[in-house]
């Protein structure tokens, strides 16, 4: 499988217009990393909620705020990834950290380079906004996404939570990461 970057990746603003691609794309990066590892019905609900999930992403998006949503594309497929960062949501964090809150890949694009340009580019962004690092949280079981954000240079800071899925509590570990240059250790 070609590792790079492919040339038909581009990044750029999320719009409305895209709202419904995401939320598909979110649902099937769900159903594709966590089954196994969420309950089935929880990742079902995502799927049968596309509709609903999508008007609230539109909704959120027309308000505006903190937060900043970039979509990868390519031609021919559309909207391939996507990524969501902003403030962090730990009162207790460093001054000037932020939170990638999402960062997706259409399964079928995984290991041809768009996460890592999204990746990039959310770093890049966050330091030119003055954030100083970013976290992010990521499921303790989900080796695949762990391997990842540690070649992209975020390192588990030994933090650890559970979030509560349909009376499952599934556990996740915080990574940390310079917003530019060196990792956070």
């Amino acid at each position: 499988m070609d590792h790079t970057a492919r040339p038909d990746v581009r990044i750029r603003n999320m719009t409305a217009d895209d709202c419904a691609a995401v939320t598909r794309l979110r649902a099937r990066g769900w159903r594709a990393a966590y089954t196994g590892l969420v309950p089935g019905t929880y990742l079902d609900a995502m799927e049968r909620d596309i509709a609903e999930d999508t008007e609230r992403r539109r909704a959120a998006l027309s308000r505006g705020g903190p937060l900043v949503n970039l979509v990868a594309e390519a031609d021919g497929p559309g909207v391939i990834g996507w990524a969501c960062y902003g403030p962090v949501q730990d009162p207790a964090a460093p001054p000037g950290r932020g939170e990638l809150y999402a960062l997706y890949v259409a399964p079928e694009r995984i290991g041809t380079g768009t996460g890592r340009a999204l990746t990039a580019e959310v770093l890049a962004r966050a330091a030119a906004r003055g954030l100083t690092g970013l976290e992010l949280w990521v499921l303790k079981e989900n080796t695949r996404a762990r391997r990842f954000y540690e070649r992209a240079g975020f390192a588990a800071d030994g933090t650890e939570e559970s979030f509560e899925a349909d009376g499952v509590l599934v556990p996740e570990v915080r990574y940390v990461r310079a917003a530019a240059g060196e990792p956070v250790g």
